[in-house]
């Protein structure tokens, strides 16, 4: 089923202070995030996106441009006049009151009968787990507990989007990933829009339904998380989202889009090439490091052979990272699952010849 549009932002540029100490904290941007989608804005500190949540909750109003909900401009709408809820890093709840009475609190401050409060407040304790933490106060329960009694409150009045800052910064590793999969759940429960900030790439690859990948106020890619992990659309794109080993090659001829490639490390390759890439001369290609293996002798047709030198062993449980200096004197880095059953791996020192499929290798636009 296609999702209807959402919230879009059309044209939004946001300039704080003015003269030579403005600061554009958002260029142009654009996006159109669709009904019932989990939606994650990405990328560094300071490079707009939580600018971005402020002026679609309505905390702060774009210079220019517009931000709609369902095609309807809602820019001259108050925070409190939007259908719009937002969980902050701080969960912000009343200390002094229980789980229950934060839940309800802001169905309360609607004037919602009494009756209704508490048939919300128990059903959303069943969303997020916790009916038997109802009388207890926030102050006594740990940071997952708040994390999701925040969750509850922001969701109790059924908003049409919820916005989340960075809400699972404070939490311990092991939390968080649990947390990741309960916000996946919610969503998916509620067929609320979710919209999601965070610096966090393994964070936006596990929940998001389509992730923006911003850096200067600007949104540099758009699209599905294998979509932007595998085909990313520019350098910054892909070094940001996960590791990546960055390769120069010659272009030696064309076929149409497809390219036929001789990388400076020696070997060849064929890979096609995106709009705005080079279409001669020297070009710039990634490899993941998960695509790359050991071999011995020759690798199978259709695959690519590099040669290097082994400079740094990390030992990751699942699995082991090779840092390798190639011949032509750049560096790679080959990610190998450890299960290779009792062979001898390469240790620092060792000279090695590593493949990859001709189909990880991605031409990058200047």
């Amino acid at each position: 089923m296609v999702k209807t549009s959402g919230i879009q932002a059309v044209g939004v540029t946001k300039v704080f202070g003015a003269g030579a100490d403005a600061v554009r904290a958002l260029d142009d941007v654009s996006v159109e995030i669709r009904e019932n989608e989990f939606f994650t804005l990405l990328g560094p500190s300071g490079c707009g996106k939580t600018t971005l949540l402020r002026l679609i909750a309505g905390f702060d109003h774009p210079t220019k441009g517009q931000i709609l909900l369902a095609g309807r401009d809602i820019g001259h709408l108050p925070p409190f006049r939007r259908p719009v809820n937002t969980v902050f890093q701080s969960y912000a709840l009343f200390p002094h009151l229980t789980v229950g009475e934060n839940i309800g609190f802001g169905l309360e401050m609607q004037g919602k009968p009494r009756s209704e409060v508490e048939e919300t407040v128990d059903r959303m304790l069943k969303l997020v787990r916790m009916e038997e933490l109802k009388k207890r106060r926030t102050s006594e329960i740990s940071g997952g507990q708040q994390q999701r009694v925040a969750l509850a409150r922001a969701l109790a009045p059924h908003p049409q989007v919820l916005l989340l800052d960075e809400p699972l910064s404070a939490l311990d590793f092991k939390l968080r990933k649990d947390m990741q999969l309960e916000l996946k759940r919610l969503q998916n429960e509620t067929g609320i829009t979710f919209i999601f900030v965070t610096h966090d790439q393994e964070e936006a690859l596990t929940m998001s339904d389509r992730l923006a990948v911003m850096r200067d106020g600007k949104i540099l890619q758009v699209g599905a998380p294998r979509e932007i992990y595998d085909r990313p659309a520019e350098r910054f794109v892909a070094d940001f989202i996960g590791d990546t080993n960055f390769l120069k090659a010659d272009i030696v001829s064309l076929e149409g889009e497809r390219a036929k490639l001789k990388l400076a490390a020696g070997t060849e390759a064929t890979a096609s090439l995106p709009d705005g890439a080079a279409r001669s001369g020297t070009v710039t290609v990634v490899v993941r490091p998960e695509r790359a293996r050991f071999v011995n002798g020759e690798a199978p047709a259709g695959e690519s052979v590099l040669e290097g030198k082994v400079d740094t062993v990390v030992y990751f449980g699942t699995d082991t990272h090779y840092h390798l200096t190639l011949v032509s004197g750049e560096t790679f880095i080959a990610r190998i699952q450890n299960d290779q059953r009792g062979a001898v791996a390469p240790t620092r020192g060792d000279t090695v010849r590593i493949a990859f499929p001709e189909r990880a290798v991605q031409v990058l636009k200047d």
